[in-house]
């Protein structure tokens, strides 16, 4: 038996807008039903049907849009619990950001948004994937899937400064992506530089050559607003630099400091040792006469 209704599914698949609204609605209530019995088991049915049968139709452009309102009712109709289905809901949306239609992939960052907002961190074990998809989208052709990746970024920005974020596994693609000719994939990568920059459990500086020559590249860029915003970047790197190697200085002064004084001490040390020797031999020599 299909773990969507018949009706529901027609909905779902229907050509307005509204149809498919109503679809998802009663998908998040059939899942908000699902959690209250604790039938996880039909919760990933309806998930993989939703996958299935309608994200990855090849057939219907309409299935596609409504599976995608209806994973982001999923999570939604999940709530707290949606932390256990994270790694089923995600990456069927973001096969969708290179859908060859605009309208889909539209569908897709507005899919991810919410489920985002109900996620929060849970979702950044999938960072590297977003990144990539929000960075080819920021040069999308079409306007409305441009404002609509933007405003994912946005909130993706957000939730990374308030979350832990493993910095050592998005390296590795940044130092891809920074080489990138494409003057809004540029501002995209540089102004998630300056945000990472901005968290202080974030350290730059010290993976600041994986990225530096790819924002050194970006120089030459006719885009004056792009050539002004590295240029800051890379001003503000060399306040943080300078200010790093301040402090190392600081610390070997103290250190040499320290080092010339433990010398002093044991200088001291020896001569007060030789003083009482020569004391001793002194009063034995008296006490022989």
């Amino acid at each position: 038996m299909n773990a969507i209704p018949p009706q529901v599914a027609r909905n779902l698949s229907d050509k307005l807008y509204e149809r498919r609204k109503l679809g998802a609605l009663e998908i998040e209530n059939m899942i908000q039903e699902c959690v209250r019995n604790g039938e996880g088991l039909k919760t990933m049915e309806i998930i993989t049907s939703l996958r299935k049968d309608f994200i990855e139709s090849t057939t219907s452009m309409n299935a596609r849009k409504g599976g995608l309102i209806s994973m982001a009712a999923v999570a939604l109709g999940l709530g707290e619990g949606v932390e256990h289905y994270v790694s089923c809901i995600v990456p069927p949306v973001l096969g969708c950001f290179r859908d060859a239609d605009h309208k889909v992939r539209y569908y897709a960052c507005e899919s991810l948004y919410n489920i985002v907002k109900v996620t929060r961190g849970k979702v950044l074990p999938f960072f590297n994937e977003i990144f990539d998809n929000l960075c080819q989208l920021a040069a999308d052709p079409d306007k409305t899937v441009k404002n609509g990746a933007e405003l994912l970024d946005r909130l993706i920005k957000e939730v990374v400064c308030k979350n832990r974020f493993n910095m050592e596994l998005f390296i590795p693609l940044l130092s891809e992506r920074v080489l990138i000719t494409s003057p809004d994939c540029r501002r995209f990568i540089v102004s998630w530089i300056r945000v990472l920059d901005s968290i202080p459990s974030i350290d730059m500086i010290r993976v600041l050559p994986h990225f530096l020559d790819g924002l050194f590249q970006m120089l030459s860029d006719r885009n004056e607003d792009i050539k002004q915003s590295v240029d800051t970047c890379l001003s503000e790197f060399l306040v943080k630099i300078k200010l790093v190697a301040a402090t190392l200085e600081e610390e070997q002064k103290q250190l040499e400091g320290s080092l010339s004084r433990n010398n002093s001490d044991h200088n001291l040390i020896t001569s007060l040792a030789e003083q009482q020797q020569q004391q001793q031999q002194q009063q034995q020599q008296h006490q022989q006469q």
